[in-house]
């Protein structure tokens, strides 16, 4: 048993989220290897040191390239607004340290890109934060998909719908600035878009539309959208829709998704992250219907490793699983999804936000490969 020494770059909430998986990884899955919370940094230096404390980091930092270059930090984590991606990843790569990025990877294809280059060339582990594949019941459906349950897959579609954009009132900051926070597609669709490729397959076409309802917060132009919705042409001929809203009186963050299939159908719903319908169009009329599957059964992915049946999980679970997945595979990897995974995604998101500006289908072929 040896330490891997965690830095981990922004202490918000998924610094938080990030730290919380490190500690509780060993406590649910035999490693090799023990998450040492080294360094964690942060540009407030009140705030980065209370979180220190909180958090159980040894020591604390305002110098993120201090982190990034510290020798007893093995993976660089980095928790901080898109728009400051690239940089640490770059920098990491360079130091030839292993990286973990929350998503999305950029707000640009180009940025992300160079990044993604840097780290390739480095030869390092690295992975991005699409932790909702790391819950038992998404981790299912996907199974299930592989598996032919819901036979050829004809449709696919998803919305993330939350209220945090409602008020007019909240104040402008760099959630509402397009080249720090990115856009909505980027933010909350990243994630979906992630499910559809790895679930689905490769996307050619987007149909967006996006709309902005509060134009200035604070005096300063918002620039980012607060809902879009769109129309997927998948690269194997299956069809998807997609909405994402941050407009919805009384939604905190609810997700959906559902596949349908020559022979079934399968739907998710964050608000119940523990189940997972399905109807299988095969079976008798008298069992018409989708029935409820509860995802813990030491059968189901992840399961095992947590509670009894009937305990379930919560949002922490899909960061620790992420976490001892990576842990797992220490020193050499692979990880997966890989950033190379978040620049497939920043791609489609890139496509489905030039087709909102343009109100036309788009190729995600156009944007760079």
């Amino acid at each position: 048993m040896h330490d891997v020494g965690i830095g981990i770059v922004g202490y918000g909430a998924m610094g938080r989220a990030h730290a919380y998986a490190y500690t509780v990884a060993p406590r649910v899955r035999r490693l090799d290897v023990v998450p040492r919370l080294r360094l964690i940094g942060g540009r407030d230096r009140a705030g980065v040191e209370r979180a220190a404390a909180a958090y159980g980091f040894e020591e604390w930092t305002t110098d993120w390239r201090a982190l990034v270059e510290h020798p007893e930090v093995d993976i660089v984590d980095i928790c901080t607004p898109p728009g400051t991606h690239a940089e640490v990843i770059e920098a990491a790569a360079a130091a030839g340290k292993a990286i973990v990025c929350e998503k999305p990877l950029g707000v640009d294809y180009d940025a992300s890109a160079r990044a993604v280059a840097a780290v390739e060339a480095a030869g390092t582990p690295n992975a991005i934060g699409f932790n909702y594949r790391r819950l038992p019941a998404v981790s299912l459906l996907k199974r299930m998909v592989d598996e032919g349950r819901v036979g050829d897959v004809l449709l696919w579609r998803a919305s993330w719908l939350s209220d945090e954009f409602l008020d007019p009132e909240i104040p402008f900051d760099w959630r509402f600035e397009r080249g720090m926070g990115g856009t909505t597609i980027a933010d909350l669709g990243s994630h979906v878009v992630d499910l559809a490729l790895w679930v689905v397959g490769e996307i050619a076409e987007v149909s967006a539309q996006s709309t902005t309802f509060t134009r200035e917060r604070s005096g300063t132009t918002v620039d980012v959208d607060e809902a879009s919705s769109a129309l997927l042409r998948f690269a194997g001929g299956q069809a998807g829709v997609l909405e994402l809203a941050r407009t919805c009186a009384r939604r905190p963050c609810d997700f959906t998704l559902e596949v349908n299939g020559t022979r079934g159908t399968l739907r998710f719903e964050y608000p119940r992250l523990n189940e997972l319908w399905y109807g299988d169009a095969t079976e008798d009329d008298e069992l018409y219907g989708l029935r409820r599957i509860r995802a813990e059964h030491p059968v189901h992915p992840y399961a095992a490793e947590w509670w009894p049946i009937g305990q379930g999980v919560g949002y922490g679970t899909s960061f620790v699983n992420q976490a001892a997945d990576q842990l797992e595979r220490w020193p050499d990897g692979p990880w997966e999804p890989d950033l190379r995974t978040g620049l497939r995604v920043q791609r489609v998101c890139e496509a489905l936000e030039r087709s909102a500006e343009r109100q036309a289908w788009v190729a995600v072929g156009e944007v760079a490969t």
